[in-house]
C-alpha cells in the first residue's frame, strides 16, 4: 500500500515585510510593482507604476537585482534593459492573456504582408514581439508616439486592437491592426455600467484605454493607469467609476481618502476583472523569490538586443 505524503510548506517568517526589506538590503534590490498587484505587494514596493513608468525605472536603477511584481514581459523588459542584473519574478506563471494572443511566428507572417508599414507594439507583448518591432509604447505614450510618426508612413498596432482604435481615434490616424486584446479590459458590460451609472448619478467613468469601445464611450475620462490615479485626485469629483483593474484602488483610495471608488461590473458575476495572472504573486512568494534568487527571467542575447532598440526609442520619444 502506497502513502502518498503531502509537500511541506516552506517556513516563513512571522514579519514578511521586515523579511523582505532585509533581503532588499542584503542584495542591493529594488522591487517595482504594478498598480494591479495586491494592495499587500504594493505597499512593499520601492517603485509603484504602470507599464511607462516601470519601464523607465528598470533603465535608470543602480540596484543589482530587480525583483519585478508584476508579469512576464514586464520582467521581461527589466531584463532587455539591463542584462547584467538579476531579475526575478515571484511566480513564471504570471503571464497576459494579451501577451498570449500575440503568437510569435502568426505575428512575423502578418508583418510580412505590410512590408513598408512600421511596427508599433504596446509594450504588453513578448520579447519576441518587441524584436519584431520599430517602436514599442504604452497606454501612457501610444498617441503621443503615434502623433511623432510622419503623416505618409503606414503603420501596423500591435497586439492591443482596443487601444489601437482608441489612438486611430484621438491621433486621426489609420493603422493595422493585430486583433489582440487583454480578457480583464474586455469584461466589463456596458449593460451593467448603465445600469451603475444610474445607481451612481453624481459618480464620473473613468476608463482605461484598452477597454472595448462600447464601454469607453460611457467615460468621461480615458487614460493609463497612472493618468487615472493623477485624475481623480485633481478631479472636483468626489465619486469615481474605475473601469480598469481594480487593483489600482488601493493606491486611489490612499491618494484621496474622503473620495468614493466604485470598481466597474465584469459580464458575469465573478471577479474576473481582477487579472489573474497579476493575482498568481503573493507577499510570500516575493519573499522565496529574493531568498532563493529564484525564478530568474533570461532571454537569448539576439531577441534582448533586437527588443532593446524599440524600447530605447520609447524612453527617448518620452521624454
Amino acid at each position: 500500500m502506497f502513502t502518498t505524503v503531502a509537500p511541506t510548506k516552506p517556513s516563513l517568517p512571522r514579519d514578511l515585510l521586515g523579511a523582505i526589506a532585509e533581503l532588499k538590503r542584503e542584495m542591493n534590490a529594488v522591487i517595482l510593482a504594478h498598480y494591479y498587484q495586491d494592495p499587500d505587494i504594493q505597499d512593499a514596493a520601492d517603485y509603484l507604476g504602470d507599464s511607462l513608468g516601470l519601464s523607465q525605472q528598470a533603465a535608470q536603477t543602480d540596484a543589482d537585482v530587480i525583483v519585478f511584481a508584476g508579469v512576464h514581459f514586464m520582467a521581461e523588459t527589466a531584463k532587455i534593459l539591463n542584462p547584467d542584473k538579476l531579475v526575478l519574478l515571484p511566480d513564471l506563471n504570471a503571464g497576459c492573456s494579451l501577451a498570449d494572443s500575440c503568437p510569435p511566428d502568426q505575428f512575423a507572417q502578418f508583418k510580412a504582408k505590410y512590408p513598408n508599414h512600421l511596427v508599433i507594439s504596446y509594450i504588453n507583448c513578448t520579447a519576441e514581439i518587441k524584436a519584431m518591432s520599430d517602436i514599442i509604447c504604452t497606454s501612457a505614450n501610444a498617441v503621443k508616439i503615434v502623433n511623432q510618426i510622419p503623416a505618409d508612413q503606414p503603420i501596423i498596432f500591435a497586439p492591443d486592437r482596443n487601444l489601437g482604435k482608441y489612438v486611430m481615434e484621438q491621433t486621426g490616424r489609420e493603422m493595422v491592426l493585430w486583433q489582440g486584446s487583454c480578457m480583464v479590459h474586455e469584461t466589463f458590460s456596458e449593460k451593467k455600467m448603465v445600469q451603475l451609472k444610474m445607481q451612481y448619478p453624481e459618480a464620473e467613468v473613468i476608463a482605461h484605454p484598452e477597454c472595448e469601445e462600447a464601454v469607453l464611450r460611457h467615460a468621461e475620462y480615458i487614460g493609463s493607469t497612472t493618468a487615472l490615479l493623477k485624475y481623480c485626485q485633481k478631479s472636483d469629483r468626489t465619486s469615481f467609476i474605475v473601469v480598469t483593474e481594480p487593483g489600482i484602488i488601493h493606491q486611489m483610495q490612499k491618494a484621496a481618502p474622503d473620495k468614493h471608488f466604485i470598481p466597474a461590473p465584469p459580464l458575469n458575476n465573478c471577479a474576473c476583472n481582477e487579472c489573474p495572472h497579476m493575482r498568481l504573486n503573493t507577499l510570500e512568494k516575493l519573499y522565496l523569490a529574493m531568498k532563493h534568487k529564484t525564478p530568474e527571467i533570461t532571454l537569448p542575447e539576439s531577441t534582448r538586443i533586437a527588443a532593446l532598440q524599440p524600447i530605447e526609442k520609447m524612453l527617448a520619444m518620452s521624454v
